[in-house]
């Protein structure tokens, strides 16, 4: 079993960074897809970034390209999300999620098998 706990998440104006950390326990990742998903009030999860076991390949929604960077440190059993130029249109809780079965990435929410408990990020404007 994998317990994933989300940190970094708080309130940023427009146009500022912020740096989330999803840390893994009871077992390494470093095989593991990782990802991050977003809910915000009244829409449904959607995916955000993802990254493959090695960290060698990643994946973007649109709307965060070039200005989302998810990594990985496998050393430490974490994952980042680097945020820059954010919108008030960013404003959810981020959810850290690992896929056990495939270290190559996916943006369905089906394939990941575990979840963290979510941490909230709020842009204003």
């Amino acid at each position: 079993q994998v317990q994933l706990v989300e940190s970094g998440g708080g309130l940023v104006q427009a146009g500022g960074s912020l740096r989330l950390s999803c840390t893994a326990s009871g077992r390494t990742i470093s095989r593991y897809a990782m990802a991050w998903f977003r809910q915000a009030p009244g829409n449904e999860r959607e995916f955000v970034a993802a990254i493959n076991w090695s960290g060698s390949g990643t994946y973007y929604t649109d709307s965060v390209k070039g200005r989302f960077t998810i990594s990985r440190d496998n050393a430490k059993n974490t994952v980042y999300l680097q945020m820059n130029s954010l919108k008030p249109e960013d404003t959810a809780v981020y959810y850290c999620a690992a896929d056990r079965h495939s270290g190559t990435y996916s943006s369905r929410a089906f394939d990941y098998d575990y979840w963290g408990q979510g941490t909230q990020v709020t842009v204003s404007s």
